[in-house]
């Protein structure tokens, strides 16, 4: 049972409290008592105490200096809940208990039912802290009731997407008895602000506290219904609460705070909330998680052990964020698979967005055309398909825009024309592969420039120049490159003569050969031969 001490320089109000109060109806034993703060200590000094009622104002120690010296000197005190006894005019005082920890307060004179109703919501509390700490002595050998499982199974399949279609859904509604009726949802993520802070290379911490969390998430929303709790990574736990009227929706937000002070009392770990809008269906709920996520990550900047709700601002801050960290590299990623269309009306898709804001955000627009301008111009010239006039006009193009319809149709223009840039980059680039090709399998001829463009069609001119943009080489370098590799693979037989090997890479005179062999390699031929035959 729970253990109270009551501290009041009234030995009557003492008195009073310990004969109207229903202490063992609420699952309390006997109170202990004392007169002053210095009695208090004495005892707190060797004996359990859950909870701690006192008076603010008494000679000698005040209640606040108790209860400070308690939260500074009592480490086993830490987790003492605290009610403080005020009147009208001590408000003052109240505020600075508060501050040292005294989770309520009750006005003079006294209503029973008043602090009957603190002494039980701080039973429900110390209930839930003890059944946390049995867990947490017993992770080691915890097996997971198969409930828990399928719920952070289904947790990660909404959140990660993988709920595909309804019949998937309607089997997870039978698995869980989810409600028939259209959701309305709200998620909720508790992720510590840093993971393992004393032993970051401990394998035993590390699950302890990741299992820590999920577990003191569980306790401490027992008893809500329509609420689903997932790991979602060793640090992060996610909960699902569906069709919640607004009362319970809040009456669960007021957990988290006891879930946060629990985990900093048993990991001295912080812990960050994230809340997110509600929405309405399943297949927004992996849009949730990313925004609550982002808010998260941003508000973290700001401090720690914070309860965030997502807002209006942080929509657009996200929406924003999206579009320039998600969407530009969607589109380049589907342009450089080829899949051109595709990534048409993604880009049709993502200026929609844009352009359904209100109000509309042309410097935001304006932005986000430059920025995947700018990208797919890299990667016009990595590929080597730069038209340096083209990406000029397209900019000048771009900054006189004077709406932000005009910038979606001139980024969609220029989309179009890279995706042609593409097509003709990839056709040249097979061209020229073909002809390198046949290059290395006709060494022993000398094929000139003009029979190399009729056998494939083209302008020996533009071949020439096509070649040495493609490969970085002129034609009449690539072959005596492939001449000189292919003549140092057969000097490695002893058994073909150097003439031979002349002839077969294409050179009319071994004489030549051998100075061009010298002039590319500082070896002859023979030089080259004798030592690798040597080795």
């Amino acid at each position: 049972m729970i253990q109270a001490l009551i501290v009041d320089d009234e030995p009557m109000h003492i008195r009073g409290l310990v004969r109207h109060i229903g202490w063992e109806a609420l699952g309390y034993r006997k109170p202990l008592t004392a007169e002053s703060g210095e009695e208090a200590l004495a005892i707190l000094a060797d004996t359990r105490v859950d909870v701690l009622i006192t008076d603010v104002s008494m000679p000698g120690m005040t209640g606040i200096e108790l209860l400070a010296k308690c939260k500074s000197s009592y480490p086993h005190l830490q987790s003492m809940q605290a009610v403080m006894i005020s009147g009208y005019d001590e408000f003052e005082f109240v505020r600075e208990a508060v501050h040292h920890g005294a989770k309520a307060y009750v006005l003079k004179p006294i209503k029973t039912e008043e602090l009957e109703e603190k002494l039980a919501a701080f039973r429900d509390s110390i209930v839930k802290r003890e059944q946390i700490e049995r867990e947490t002595s017993l992770l080691k050998e915890k097996v997971t009731g198969s409930h828990d499982v399928l719920q952070e199974r289904f947790v990660n399949d909404l959140i990660e997407g993988r709920i595909l279609s309804a019949e998937l859904l309607d089997s997870w509604r039978r698995l869980l008895d989810l409600p028939s009726e259209e959701w309305q949802t709200t998620l909720f993520l508790l992720g510590y602000d840093r993971l393992y802070p004393s032993s970051p290379h401990d394998a035993r911490q590390r699950i302890v506290f990741s299992e820590g969390l999920v577990s003191c998430v569980r306790v401490g929303l027992s008893g809500f219904g329509g609420t689903y709790i997932g790991k979602t990574g060793a640090d992060e736990a996610a909960v699902i609460q569906l069709n919640a009227s607004p009362s319970d929706r809040a009456k669960l937000e007021k957990q988290f705070v006891f879930i946060q002070d629990v985990l900093k009392d048993q990991y001295q770990a912080t812990v960050t909330v994230g809340i997110s809008r509600e929405c309405r269906g399943w297949q927004e709920i992996p849009l949730l998680y990313k925004e609550v996520k982002h808010m998260m990550a941003n508000g973290r900047l700001a401090g720690t052990g914070q309860i965030l709700y997502f807002d209006r601002m942080e929509m657009t801050e996200y929406r924003e964020f999206r579009l320039r960290e998600e969407a530009i590299p969607e589109i380049v990623k589907k342009l450089e698979q080829g899949d051109s269309g595709d990534a048409l009306v993604y880009l049709k898709h993502v200026f929609d967005m844009l352009l359904m804001q209100e109000p509309v955000s042309f410097s935001y627009v304006q932005a986000f055309g430059m920025g995947l301008l700018s990208e797919l111009a890299r990667k016009i010239r990595r590929t080597r398909d730069s038209d340096g006039e083209m990406n000029i006009k397209m900019w000048q193009r771009l900054i006189d825009c004077t709406k932000a319809t005009e910038i979606r149709e001139l980024v969609l223009e220029y989309l179009k024309r890279y995706s042609g840039l593409k097509e003709q980059s990839a056709q040249q680039h097979h061209l020229i592969h073909k002809i390198s090709r046949y290059l290395e399998e006709h060494l022993e001829h000398n094929v000139t420039v003009k029979q190399l463009a009729e056998q494939f069609h083209l302008n020996s001119s533009y071949l020439s120049v096509l070649f040495k943009k493609e490969t970085g080489q002129t034609l009449s370098d690539f072959v005596q490159e492939k001449r000189i590799s292919k003549a140092k693979e057969l000097l490695c037989d002893p058994n073909i003569k150097v003439y031979e090997v002349a002839e077969r890479v294409g050179f009319q005179t071994a004489a030549y050969f051998a100075f061009l062999f010298k002039k590319v390699t500082g070896t002859t031929p023979q030089e080259f031969r004798d030592y690798h035959y040597e080795a």
